[in-house]
Parts: C-alpha cells; sequence; structure tokens
C-alpha cells in the first residue's frame, strides 16, 4: 500500500554554508567596518546568535542570513527570531531553529488532512506522520494540499513508497 512520511527537517550543512557566507559578507561591508558584529551557529542548541553595537547592525545581519538561506534553499520559515537584548555596549538576539515536529503541530497537520475531505490514512509517529492510502493520487493531493498550507514551519515529504 502506497505511504509517505511528512517531516521537518531542517538541512545543517547548508544552514551551517548560509551562516559562513553571512560571516564572510559582514567582513567585507564598508558599513560593518571597524565594527565588533558577529554572527555563529551553535548546532547542538539548535540556535543562531546575532552580536552587534546597535539594533540595526542585527537586523541588517538577520536579513543577510535570510538572504543566504533562500540562495541556498533553507526554507527561512525555520528560524524563531526572539527578541534583542542589550548587554553592555552590545545588542544580542537568538535565533532558534525549528527541527522536527512537535506533538501540537502534528496534531494540527493531521486535524488539515482529516478536514480536507481526502480519504486517507495519517498517524503521528513520534516527529513525523505516516500517511498511507491504496492509490498514489490521493497522496499526491495530500502533498498538494499540505503544501498550500501555512503551520509556522517547512514540510518534508519523504519515505514515498509504492
Amino acid at each position: 500500500m502506497p505511504s509517505l512520511d511528512i517531516v521537518s527537517e531542517l538541512e545543517l550543512p547548508e544552514l551551517n554554508n548560509a551562516v559562513q557566507n553571512t560571516q564572510k559578507e559582514i567582513q567585507t561591508r564598508f558599513d560593518f567596518r571597524g565594527k565588533e558584529i558577529s554572527i555563529e551557529l551553535n548546532e547542538k542548541a539548535k540556535e543562531i546568535k546575532i552580536v552587534g553595537e546597535s539594533e540595526l547592525q542585527v537586523e541588517n545581519v538577520f536579513a543577510m542570513l535570510e538572504n543566504h538561506m533562500l540562495k541556498r534553499k533553507v526554507d527561512i520559515q525555520s528560524l524563531d527570531a526572539q527578541d534583542m537584548k542589550a548587554s553592555g555596549k552590545f545588542i544580542h538576539q537568538i535565533i532558534k531553529l525549528k527541527d522536527g515536529l512537535d506533538s501540537d503541530t502534528a496534531k494540527k497537520i493531521n486535524k488539515a488532512i482529516k478536514d480536507s475531505g481526502i480519504k486517507v490514512q495519517a498517524a503521528i509517529q513520534g516527529d513525523k506522520i505516516r500517511v498511507t492510502d491504496k492509490k498514489r493520487d490521493t497522496l499526491q493531493q495530500i502533498m498538494a494540499f499540505l503544501k498550500e498550507q501555512q503551520f509556522g514551519l517547512p514540510l518534508q515529504f519523504n519515505n514515498f513508497k509504492d
């Protein structure tokens, strides 16, 4: 019986490349010369930390990061920017990374599938949702339906079996 898995996975190597490209751009920008501005990725804590001397600089670095993520085809919905905090002469911003389906989002997706009127079986299995049906065309309808919806994080469809 055909099935597919709905997941939300973050491509850490591509994200790491986007952060490194942002670091390079910070070093070459004229308006950042002589300023103490940094961006770093903490893969274990799944967060990005931006430090700058003003809020405008931090916002510019965040915009540069989003731009580099789009170039690398990493969905910017996976970013959850926290409030900026002042510490001494620096402004810090932590950006949490959304990786994996939490139970609330999985329930919302499952409810959306049931409310769509498309007759499939959907089951939450940890950090993924397994969708099965007799026809693969129906699974493709579910994929198209979910791509139109907004759940606040990027969705990928993998493990498609006939």
